[in-house]
């Protein structure tokens, strides 16, 4: 539901590596790798993460579309190689090899596994876990750190920080600015603003690594600096809420979406709706319970966003499956994994936000270059 800029990943979690194209971005933008490098590192940390971390150390090559520095409005492309790459040059090649390995024909519950082999006629499981990984989101945070660099100069920020592991909740509301949050959040282990409940998530964790199990949670992701009018009610395809859910459940494991007021069907009209006010020439409310999207579009409040992770589908200790090829009952195939990725997921979220807040700033605004965008931006601004 894109309308201004369009991105594309390619790649498998063991292949070479992940090649990323995104288009749309307007000219004179600065962006450097070391910027999109920082975003990718946090995407790696999280306390629960599996031995792949400690392999990969992800870092991006931007391959074109910017010159000394700055965007020059082409599409610009990234590629991110694999470290793990030479532990299976023979599993992965793209030549026909002898040493392909063997077959994996027990598909995992809860993964892309059995529908996959059965959509695309595979007898081996491992062409679906290849390219269905979270691995792919790798790519997806560096194409959205550069529209994030595209919303920073207009001085709209994202961040996120995790509110719930299993059973443990951060009930608590910050009144943080958002654009302070992720230096708080990042210093956590878990992503986690509260100290004692950041103890509570990571002993939760640390039991279900004992028991050979995963955990799933709860992330929240802010957005300060969002104008009026992104997004429209003219169609159900433009409404900013629609699009901002659609990538968000994009990201591997995430379940649901809630904006605003998580618990606002409890609630009558008259208490959960933000009353208006009109203060120093601008309309003001006293609440953000709509979570600054009514109607589909931004009502430049601060946009909060709620989404739920499952937990993860490949357990060291599996559960019961049926091998596609005999038939037979069996244990599901264990594959290297993480326990818990839900700060992960947080910090893929926020480029996922980045990417269609900046489609919805050019779609409103317009801009084939930066001052053009900015002087559009300027003055639309009541």
């Amino acid at each position: 539901m894109l309308n201004k800029i369009n991105f594309l990943t390619a790649g498998e979690s063991h292949g070479q590596g992940l090649m990323g194209i995104i288009q749309g971005i307007p000219s004179n933008l600065e962006i450097d790798k070391q910027y999109i490098n920082y975003h990718l590192s946090r995407r790696q940390k999280g306390f629960g993460r599996g031995a792949r971390m400690k392999i990969e150390k992800d870092s991006a090559t931007i391959y074109c579309g910017i010159r000394n520095g700055k965007t020059i409005g082409a599409p610009i492309g990234l590629i991110i190689p694999n470290l793990d790459w030479k532990n299976w040059n023979n599993i992965m090649n793209v030549e026909k090899h002898q040493k392909s390995g063997k077959k994996i024909t027990l598909p995992r519950p809860g993964h892309a596994d059995l529908a996959g082999i059965m959509k695309y006629q595979f007898d081996d499981i491992r062409n679906v876990i290849e390219r269905s990984s979270a691995r792919e989101t790798t790519m997806r945070v560096a194409l959205g750190t550069i529209c994030r660099k595209f919303l920073e100069e207009l001085d709209i920020h994202i961040a996120s920080y995790v509110t719930k592991i299993n059973t443990i909740a951060d009930h608590n509301i910050y009144d943080f600015p958002i654009h302070s949050i992720n230096r708080r959040s990042d210093k956590s282990e878990i992503r986690c603003l509260d100290k004692k409940i950041e103890k509570q998530m990571i002993n939760t964790i640390k039991q279900a690594q004992k028991n050979g199990d995963t955990v799933g949670g709860k992330f929240q992701i802010l957005v300060s600096g969002a104008p009026y009018g992104l997004g429209s009610y003219i169609a159900w395809d433009k409404k900013l809420n629609a699009k901002l859910a659609e990538s968000i459940c994009s990201i591997n494991a995430i379940k649901t979406i809630t904006f605003g007021r998580d618990s606002s069907s409890d609630n009558y009209g008259s208490e959960l709706h933000d009353e208006i006010f009109y203060n120093n020439n601008h309309f003001t409310r006293s609440t953000n319970n709509a979570g600054g999207i009514e109607g589909g579009m931004s009502n430049a409040q601060h946009i909060t966003i709620s989404a739920t992770m499952k937990p993860l589908s490949t357990l060291s200790q599996p559960l019961q499956s049926v091998d596609i090829k005999d038939k037979k009952s069996k244990m599901a195939h264990k594959e290297r994994t993480d326990t818990c990725a839900v700060p992960a997921a947080a910090v893929i979220a926020e480029s996922m936000v980045a990417i269609v807040l900046a489609d919805s700033i050019l779609d409103k605004f317009g801009g084939d270059s930066m001052q053009e965008l900015k002087q559009h931006f300027k003055s639309a601004q009541f």
